[in-house]
């Protein structure tokens, strides 16, 4: 890698170090929405998508797609769960209203069932749509942080995400009113979509970092956690706090000197190390754009993430857990339909003896299809036409499609009680509110988490 802004490269070591985890996420994504055949296989010793290894050994790729069920019934009790909640109130309401965060919320779930990471941008700040505070859902492709290993993120020392704006956008958010910054912003991004800054190796996977789409403009927004000094101080004569930059030691033993020739109490102040957060707006050529301390009440950056179940820093969502499961079932389903269509249905055995002259072969099969007919024969070989019909051979696939539909529900813990419906209509009321009481046990973990991220969520909201 050729920039050399530090800070830029060390954002592009974070991303570049989730590439495993955004991999997974994409195939997690794709299983999820359908697409579950794509997955490469070797077959006699050669690579091709598991959709074309069936179809060379004669079954169709077919798709039952459990996945997206257990992910809708996911969020419908969630959806459920939230409505049995106090609504937000005050200021807090008129945020949810404003970002529309009912659904934003439920999209956000849907993330976290599928990757088991969920991200959002927290901010107040001017927007084509005007000043306000203001939620979105992040990317997980766009996002990047430092390796952690605290569930709730508080070994985070690096933090950002890759934005693509008009670059009309660009301006309005970074330069403001200030004439001067904005030209400086038009020439960078002239540079660059002429070719005259080139920060990276010309390799596809550093372009994924550094390219937009065209007609936009890259900026990456990047948080880093940096100490400083600092001055507490307490003004005994007017009985006030307040810190000041280090530097001021000087000037404060000046306003100390003075206040000691003229009688009056000194300012007390002690030197401390404190820890800021820094946002730096960049360029893909390493420019600074634009850079400032954070203006959040908290002090910190405005990306608000949960991982799960972030053991040793690893991520494992609830799709994950059970798409061994969906890949046997779509095999067992298309196992079950090759054998179906292989077998004999009405098959007919007709001698050649027993032909009478005059009729076709397409005038016995015709006549064989139709009600009341009648077919002459000769009748002197003795051997009678014969209707041939096999079911399909007993493999035990079904017997197998049915243990990996229970154990799909097992791990996933979303069984039919939880989804509002029984196998038997026999049972009890009794019986059937235990069964979706230990179904909602079965996946509280994820829901609580994922809880705990909007309540922890909603307190930044409140400052």
């Amino acid at each position: 890698m050729e920039n050399n802004n530090p800070i830029l490269v060390a954002a592009y070591r974070a991303w570049e170090g989730s590439n495993d985890f955004r991999i997974k996420r994409k195939r997690y994504k794709r299983f999820t929405y359908g697409d579950q055949w794509s997955d490469t296989v070797i077959d006699n010793n050669r690579p091709m998508s598991a959709a074309q290894a069936a179809r060379t050994h004669g079954r169709r790729p077919m798709t039952n797609n459990l996945l997206r069920r257990l992910v809708k019934s996911v969020i419908g009790r969630y959806r459920y769960r939230r409505q049995e909640n106090k609504p937000p109130v005050g200021t807090l309401e008129e945020i949810y209203r404003h970002n529309n965060l009912d659904e934003l919320d439920c999209r956000s779930l849907e993330e976290f069932l599928i990757s088991g990471c969920t991200i959002q941008r927290v901010c107040r700040e001017r927007r084509l749509q005007g000043d306000g505070v203001w939620v979105d859902i992040v990317s997980p492709d766009r996002f990047f942080v430092n390796r952690i290993n605290d569930p709730r993120g508080w070994d985070t020392e690096l933090v950002g995400m890759i934005h693509d704006w008009s670059l009309t956008e660009t301006i309005l958010r970074l330069a403001g009113p200030d004439r001067r910054r904005a030209e400086s912003i038009r020439k960078i991004y002239s540079d660059i979509a002429s070719g005259c800054a080139v920060p990276f190796e010309s390799l596809d996977k550093y372009n994924l970092f550094t390219n937009a789409p065209e007609g936009r403009c890259r900026v990456f927004e990047v948080w880093t956690l940096e100490a400083g000094d600092r001055l507490r101080c307490h003004d005994t004569d007017k009985a006030t706090y307040f810190t000041l930059p280090a530097e001021n030691a000087d000037r404060l033993a000046e306003i100390n000197n003075r206040r000691s020739v003229a009688g009056r109490r000194p300012i007390e102040w002690k030197w401390e190390t404190t820890t800021t957060w820094r946002c730096r707006w960049m360029a893909p050529d390493g420019t600074v754009l634009l850079s400032h301390l954070s203006n959040s009440p908290d002090g910190l950056h405005p990306f608000h993430f949960r991982f799960y179940p972030m053991i040793d820093g690893e991520v494992h969502s609830l799709v994950e857990d059970v798409i061994d499961q969906q890949i046997y079932i779509n095999e067992l389903i298309s196992l079950i339909d090759h054998v179906v269509s292989c077998a004999a249905k009405g098959v007919l055995l007709f001698p050649i003896d027993e032909k009478i002259p005059g009729m076709t072969w397409q005038n016995i099969a015709d006549t064989w299809s139709s009600p009341d007919a009648v077919i002459p024969i000769k009748g002197h070989s003795g051997i009678m036409p014969q209707q041939v019909n096999s079911g399909a051979s007993n493999i035990g696939a079904r017997e197998l499609l049915a243990t990996q539909m229970q154990m799909f529900e097992d791990i996933s813990g979303v069984t039919n009680a939880l989804m509002g419906r029984s196998q038997s209509g026999q049972i009890g009321v009794e019986h059937y509110e235990s069964q979706v009481k230990n179904a909602i046990i079965a996946i509280a973990d994820i829901l609580d988490t994922f809880s705990n991220f909007i309540s922890e969520r909603n307190n930044r909201l409140s400052l």
